[in-house]
């Protein structure tokens, strides 16, 4: 069974993913508008997987015999000034979910709570893949500038991205 203050905590981070789901959507119709559509297919396959991380949370908290308490999904940022900015702002979102995944992980730490510290592991490593991720895009946003044509090669490379199901969700 999870402490209280785990489970709420585990709880408020299913909340969290399930925001950064609906922020993915929210930037990937931003782009969708743009008619930059390797951009916004890039931006829906994050939030699927993203909806994924959430179910893959709701799915400990069930294994662990607690019950998943919903909260509200705040409305995520509509417009930009540019893709440069959405990434710049998917960076700065990424780096949250992180520093939120880590307390977590100090908190089952602190509870000996081992298997929520084993069950986050995988989320440790996602968020370093996740971040870099959004570094290498937004590197090479920030190498092309204003140059459409750059712009139109980094859309292109975007729009072969594809969701695979994580394993850890099929367990």
């Amino acid at each position: 069974m999870l402490s209280d203050n785990l489970l709420s905590s585990l709880n408020k981070q299913v909340s969290n993913e399930f925001y950064s789901s609906y922020l993915y959507l929210q930037m990937a119709s931003w782009f969708d508008h743009r008619s930059l559509v390797g951009f916004a297919n890039w931006m829906k396959m994050q939030a699927q997987e993203e909806a994924a991380h959430t179910m893959i949370l709701f799915n400990y908290i069930l294994e662990r015999g607690s019950m998943v308490d919903l909260g509200a999904i705040p409305s995520p940022q509509a417009e930009y000034s540019s893709p440069l900015e959405v990434f710049e702002k998917t960076l700065e979102h990424e780096q949250k979910v992180t520093a939120a995944i880590n307390n977590l992980m100090a908190m089952a730490t602190e509870e000996k709570d081992y298997a929520t510290k084993a069950h986050l592991d995988w989320f440790i490593s996602e968020q370093v893949e996740e971040e870099a991720g959004v570094s290498d895009i937004l590197g090479k946003l920030k190498l092309v500038g204003d140059d459409s044509n750059g712009l139109f090669f980094i859309d292109k490379e975007l729009s072969a991205r594809t969701f695979i199901i994580p394993d850890k969700l099929n367990k």
